[in-house]
């Protein structure tokens, strides 16, 4: 059996566990929500959606997908991250961040202007107010799952921000801390079966399915 996901790179890590589990063929499109949301509308083939809340919300407002079938998934933190061979930062408020990020010469994070993370991370740069400093080291890429494995190939001494759970889904990097309360942000991934599924009912199923192992196994969480 095959379904075809347009989805969160967040979500992608757990997705894939549990369709091998299920003895189902994953296809279709992981990366930033931003950019997702684009395909979805764009009218890519898809069976399960996962995306924010508020982006399922908008879908449901349009009829674009099943709204009766509407699941939280759970909430994962944005994080810093580290290559595993590197010692971790201690972060625990916003000097520390700083000073980690100041310290680094390659700073890895996702698409500032559609992958979540990436738009957050960009803002706490501008409120640490070294993102002018750091402009030259900035290396972002079109989704967290990407900049996780650069900088898992890089060299010197990095440093990264992502959703929790693609950094614990890419080799070589490890996470560091969750962002400081301050500068904290955990988003709420939901999924729902699309409107143009070609089995909704096998797509609840396994969106039920998905649920199911992320309450037995919740997504990290913040602090």
């Amino acid at each position: 059996m095959k379904l075809r996901f347009v989805s969160a790179g967040a979500a992608q890590a757990a997705v894939r566990e549990r369709a091998a589990r299920d003895g189902i063929e994953v296809e279709g499109s992981f990366g930033a929500v931003g950019a997702m949301l684009e395909k979805f509308g764009s009218g890519e083939p898809c069976d399960i959606v996962i995306l924010t809340r508020a982006q399922i919300e908008q879908l449901a407002s349009k009829g674009g997908i099943v709204a009766s079938g509407i699941t939280d998934l759970g909430a994962v933190p944005t994080a810093i991250a580290v290559r595993d061979a590197d010692p971790a930062p201690r972060i625990t408020d916003g000097e520390s961040l700083r000073a980690a990020l100041l310290d680094a010469d390659e700073i890895y994070f996702p698409d500032p202007a559609k992958a979540t993370a990436g738009i957050h991370f960009d803002k706490v740069l501008r409120t640490l107010g070294i993102r002018d400093r750091v402009a030259g080291r900035m290396r972002t890429f079109p989704n967290g799952a990407a900049a996780m494995r650069a900088m898992a190939q890089s060299s010197g001494h990095p440093i990264g921000c992502t959703q929790a759970t693609e950094i614990e889904a890419t080799t070589g990097v490890r996470l560091a801390a969750a962002l400081p309360p301050a500068f904290a942000l955990a988003t709420m991934y939901t999924g729902a079966v699309s409107a143009r599924a070609s089995d909704r009912d096998a797509a609840a199923r396994f969106l039920s399915s998905l649920a199911s192992s992320l309450r037995a196994h919740p997504p990290i969480a913040p602090g």
